[in-house]
């Protein structure tokens, strides 16, 4: 039976959680869980040549000239118009200008900032002149975005030794915002606007979650490890769903394993007991049977599967989310040592949604910085649509989870420049020994009827048989697969 997904019965669970959970801290008291610009850029065009920045970077201090250049760059085809999103009035064309000639910095400031030592001044000039033009709180889509660009820019050169040295350094390996340098007031405000401004938390949560309750149903005992267990949000749901099966056995007992990390020290450990204690006294007001775990990551956040417990007689699900607002800032070596031990497990099931990263495979810093800047473009211009009129709200959520997530994704992508850089985790996962798991239609249905909750210009597509990915018009966002070690199936 399909999860419900309807938008008050999702915000009741969420409610849920704010009526539980108050021992957390005396702010927690105050919360429920609970198109102005497009993209006018052909990126495919930026992508194949951005040889000629050099005369951009040249004029970069020069309006008169950068115009100029912006306009022949537009007019032979480099930086092409959307038809379907250009707006006509002068006031949108002059926003829109602005965003080409926004673009056409940020490239150039990343070409600099590949040049190696002797392009570094030129990458500092450029910046500043991009932090006299935009401004993350004020502004359009686009002006806000280059605002974040900028920002994780300004680190990279840091970090390279343009005014941070070791400092900077670090930066560059852990991006420069991490979510537990915001209050938790403003964390469970932003997780709550995010999940109503778009279907983006509820997409991956429904989708495995559905996953699980299909492959569950028999069970009398459900172990779920899970990767970021962040606010532990979609595990209310999930039980919720489980006492509320008309057929089939009693609500069976649900084990949740957290893992923690070193890095972040006492906090990380604390942060994840506080989301233990909300699920702990939500399962209670429910009628939930249920325990809470937790399992600490080894030195590198890599997963060693001898340090989980477990109990003869539980299925087994791993459970890993990748993506907003969990943050994929963790290392490679740590997601794979997590869904390598997955298999070591031997799972009912493992539940994998991340970012769909597009088609690149190579390009080296700039190339994937053109890719990193379309992605982000296309999420804001959905959040955008979700919210046209709301910019309090909007500049929340970019400070909170999209800021962050933009430094640590161009902190990754200059570290892996020149070296092959895992593409998906969905195609690497197969190459392991786990085995794709088929896509229910009530599951692929109930995506498809949550996307239609929100703006039209959401999609949900199929792909393979274990599949799910959720996109903006053309862009692919997140993507939602499946898998098993079992043999026989499910």
């Amino acid at each position: 039976m399909a999860m419900a997904i309807d938008n008050n019965t999702y915000e009741l669970v969420l409610s849920g959680y704010s009526t539980t959970t108050t021992t957390a801290t005396s702010d927690d008291h105050d919360h429920n869980w609970m198109k102005c610009w497009s993209p006018v850029v052909d990126w495919e065009a930026l992508s194949h040549d951005h040889n000629d920045y050099q005369d951009l970077i040249e004029s970069v201090m020069d309006d008169e000239s950068l115009d100029h250049l912006a306009r022949e760059k537009s007019n032979s085809g480099s930086v092409s118009a959307d038809t379907d999103t250009m707006l006509v009035d002068e006031d949108a064309s002059a926003d829109n200008f602005k965003g080409l000639r926004l673009v056409h910095l940020l490239i150039a400031a990343a070409e600099a900032l590949a040049g190696g030592n002797e392009s570094r001044e030129l990458a500092r000039v450029i910046l500043v002149r991009l932090k006299e033009l935009v401004s993350p709180k004020n502004g359009t889509n686009m002006e806000r975005l280059a605002a974040y660009f900028t920002d994780a820019l300004q680190i990279l050169h840091d970090g390279l030794g343009g005014g941070s040295g070791s400092h900077g350094k670090h930066l560059i390996s852990n991006g420069f915002y991490h979510r537990h340098n915001h209050h938790q007031t403003d964390v469970l405000s932003a997780f709550q606007l995010l999940q109503d401004m778009s279907p983006y938390v509820k997409f991956g949560h429904f989708t495995a979650n559905q996953a699980i309750l299909e492959a569950v149903t028999d069970e009398k005992r459900i172990h779920i490890v899970d990767y970021d267990i962040m606010e532990g949000i979609q595990w209310a749901s999930l039980m919720q769903a489980l006492v509320s099966r008309k057929d089939g056995p009693p609500v069976p007992h649900l084990r949740i394993t957290a893992l923690t990390r070193g890095s972040n020290g006492r906090r990380s450990i604390w942060s994840v007991q506080v989301t233990g204690r909300r699920l702990i006294a939500f399962a209670e007001s429910i009628g939930q049977p249920f325990s809470f775990h937790q399992c600490r990551l080894e030195s590198g956040e890599t997963f060693k599967p001898s340090a989980l417990k477990l109990v003869k007689g539980e299925a087994l699900v791993m459970n890993c989310m990748l993506h907003l607002p969990h943050f994929s800032y963790r290392s490679p070596t740590s997601v794979a040592s997590f869904l390598s031990g997955a298999k070591i497990l031997n799972p009912m099931l493992v539940t994998l949604v991340e970012e769909d990263v597009g088609p690149r495979i190579d390009g080296g810093f700039v190339g994937r910085f053109i890719d990193s800047l379309h992605y982000y473009s296309a999420v804001y211009d959905s959040l955008e649509a979700g919210f046209p009129m709301q910019r309090g709200s909007r500049a929340l959520v970019e400070r909170v989870f999209l800021g962050p997530q933009i430094a640590r994704s161009l902190g990754r992508i200059y570290r892996s420049r020149g070296e092959e850089e895992i593409k998906s985790w969905w195609g690497w996962i197969g190459g392991i020994g786990l085995k794709p798991m088929n896509i229910s239609f009530a599951n692929h249905c109930q995506a498809k009827l949550l996307v239609d909750l929100f703006n039209d210009g959401y999609r949900v597509e199929e792909l393979g048989s274990n599949r799910l990915v959720l996109g903006w018009k053309s862009r692919r966002l997140l993507s939602a697969s499946i898998w098993t070690s079992f043999d026989s199936d499910l």
